[in-house]
């Protein structure tokens, strides 16, 4: 049976261990009914985890028996930051639940000349990205950094790292990805509009390699989740 995972600022060194955080206690009680006698698994968010036992969960708190404290091992060896231009609301928003289960370890939100849209609420996506890291069996919760200029972004990438910008007009990823050895891989996503001429110029004078997804044009969100996809696992 699959037990039900959370990921918070957890310690597991006693037991019973003590849940008094309101909002984890409404979830337990009022929305997933947890009842005594039933197992979790509760993680850190630095790759600790620990399953436990129900011993006591009413209003005023939990108690938890720790019945095992392990590592997660189901991070991708390979580190890779997204970094996407800001998409309309829902789209952005699914590129950040996506690219949380697939593995990313950073998103970074780009400003682009054709981004139309900003206003991102980061308290909401940061809980997007908690709860997609805890269904999908994750040890961490990705970082979610400032939105950032494109400019600003070319200048702060790793020089030791691989960096990826995509576009249809680039070589085939499979090509760029083959036999690399380099653990770091930043992926840079553009717009619905795409590209400007002079986006693309600049990653190239940064040593960025350009890489396409094939000959199909992919919407902004599709590319994004995709190519994280793609980099992460080959």
């Amino acid at each position: 049976m699959k037990l039900h995972r959370f990921i918070g600022k957890f310690y597991f060194t006693k037991s019973p261990m003590i849940i008094s955080d309101a909002e984890i206690l409404n979830q337990w009680r009022n929305v997933l009914k947890l009842k005594v006698g039933e197992e979790l698994i509760l993680g850190d968010g630095q790759l600790n985890e620990a399953r436990g036992k129900i011993l006591r969960l009413n209003q005023n708190g939990a108690e938890l028996e720790i019945l095992e404290v392990y590592t997660n091992q189901n991070e991708p060896e390979r580190e890779v930051s997204l970094y996407c231009a800001i998409l309309k609301r829902e789209n952005f928003e699914f590129v950040i639940q996506k690219a949380t289960e697939v593995g990313v370890k950073k998103i970074v939100p780009l400003i682009t000349k054709r981004t139309v849209k900003m206003g991102l609420r980061p308290d909401r996506l940061e809980k997007i990205i908690k709860e997609a890291a805890e269904q999908s069996g994750r040890g961490i919760a990705p970082q979610l950094a400032e939105a950032l200029d494109f400019r600003k972004a070319l200048e702060v990438v790793g020089a030791d790292s691989l960096n990826l910008i995509f576009d249809a007009s680039g070589n085939s990823y499979s090509q760029i990805l083959k036999n690399i050895g380099i653990k770091e891989v930043n992926i840079f996503i553009g717009s619905e509009g795409g590209w400007d001429e002079k986006e693309l110029e600049l990653a190239k004078e940064s040593n960025f390699q350009i890489a396409s997804l094939g000959k199909l044009t992919l919407r902004a969100e599709t590319a994004a989740v995709i190519a994280t996809y793609l980099v992460i696992n080959l």
